[in-house]
């Protein structure tokens, strides 16, 4: 059993409620995301991918720090921050969104939740879109109150997630519908579940409302799990990379803008409401873009970890772009990963090049996801 005192950069980089516990059941080592500890190892990362695709884990992901928008005017401050149309979204459901900037760079890449009519969270991927918030506030007219609220999400994620979702809080949560969220009690604690998380998988997302208990939810859950063999996780490189999910400035970043994702879906031009970006991305939309991403397929023998740098993405030994997430994937049997590479370049099957600091090694590419491409697992009725 590991100490917490071993894990340490100073005051300045915040541990989770749930913290202690996760070091308790075998985290040996941390990175920061969000300013905050991120458990990152708990053994294997094969063994955690299997673990999620054949089981379920259980991941501390109170790095996601929410900006909770309240006041009469949230619905349009929360719509001025996205091009995505908010327009239909109803209380209780969730949604995908690009946060952009005025050049149609992309800041973020959250999940917004309604609680109610004038009440949103922005469950946040790394980056501080509270700054940004509060600054566009300022100018912006609107009568709107932001804040970090104390709120905590873990991730229960995989094929025997709803199983101990049943075993906590009755069958009744198997009626929650993919991208929605319900609000539930638990032996006094107050939780926001969603049907959502960062897995390419079936699974929840329980938002803590009281940072004080962290210890004693997670251990609730994990003896709860028990008789599914739920096993403590991190998020999983592997499969968030089979299934094309993107990771926030590693495949996109304010240089980057939702036409050069394929993401368009995520952009309405034409709706009646402004947001930060639109004639931007009008512009970008009319003229083209001159890069893409695509997944390659990559030869060789199999990677020994996810890519630290990005690599070069060579044709004809010239640079036509770069790698940005690439792992070996143990069920495909196979080096994958996700690249930025010049428009003409992003035809499928195309042969190109990567190298990898050490090596050149041959690549292909190829559609993403490279598993489950039509999303079944996720969005298939429980």
């Amino acid at each position: 059993m590991n100490n917490p005192s071993d894990f340490g950069f100073g005051t300045q980089i915040r541990k989770s409620p749930f913290f202690d516990a996760t070091v308790r059941w075998g985290a040996k080592d941390f990175s920061v995301y969000n300013h905050m500890y991120i458990p990152r190892d708990f053994g294997n990362p094969e063994e955690n991918f299997w673990n999620l695709v054949n089981t379920a884990i259980l991941c501390d992901v109170a790095v996601e720090r929410q900006v909770e928008v309240t006041g009469p005017d949230a619905a349009e401050f929360v719509q001025r921050l996205t091009p995505r149309n908010l327009s239909t979204m109803a209380v209780g459901q969730c949604k995908y969104i690009l946060i952009t900037n005025a050049d149609g760079g992309i800041l973020n890449d959250p999940i917004l939740l309604r609680l109610a009519e004038n009440h949103f969270w922005i469950s946040l991927a790394d980056s501080d879109i509270l700054l940004w918030a509060q600054g566009v506030a300022v100018n912006s007219g609107l009568d709107v109150t932001l804040r970090e609220p104390d709120v905590s999400p873990l991730q229960l994620q995989g094929p025997r997630s709803t199983d101990v979702m049943v075993s906590l809080f009755g069958p009744e949560i198997q009626q929650l519908k993919y991208y929605w969220l319900t609000r539930v009690e638990l032996d006094g604690f107050e939780l926001v579940v969603s049907r959502t998380g960062w897995s390419s998988e079936v699974g929840y997302e329980i938002y803590l409302q009281d940072g004080s208990r962290g210890g004693e939810l997670w251990d609730k859950i994990m003896a709860a799990g028990q008789p599914y063999d739920l096993k403590p996780g991190h998020t999983s490189s592997i499969r968030r990379i089979e299934g094309g999910m993107l990771s926030y400035h590693a495949d996109a970043d304010n240089q980057t803008n939702p036409f050069e994702l394929g993401l368009d879906r995520l952009v309405d031009l034409e709706m009646d409401a402004d947001f930060i970006g639109k004639s931007a991305l009008k512009a970008i939309s009319a003229t083209g873009v001159k890069r893409k991403q695509v997944g390659l397929i990559i030869g060789g023998d199999p990677l020994t970890g996810p890519n630290t740098t990005f690599w070069p993405v060579l044709k004809d030994g010239k640079t036509v772009g770069k790698v940005t997430s690439a792992v070996y994937s143990p069920r495909l049997e196979k080096n994958i990963a996700l690249a930025m590479v010049a428009t003409p370049c992003a035809e499928l099957d195309l042969p190109l090049s990567v190298d990898t600091s050490t090596e050149v090694r041959p690549a292909m590419v190829t559609r993403t996801p490279f598993y489950d491409p039509k999303k079944r697992i996720t969005s298939a009725s429980l």
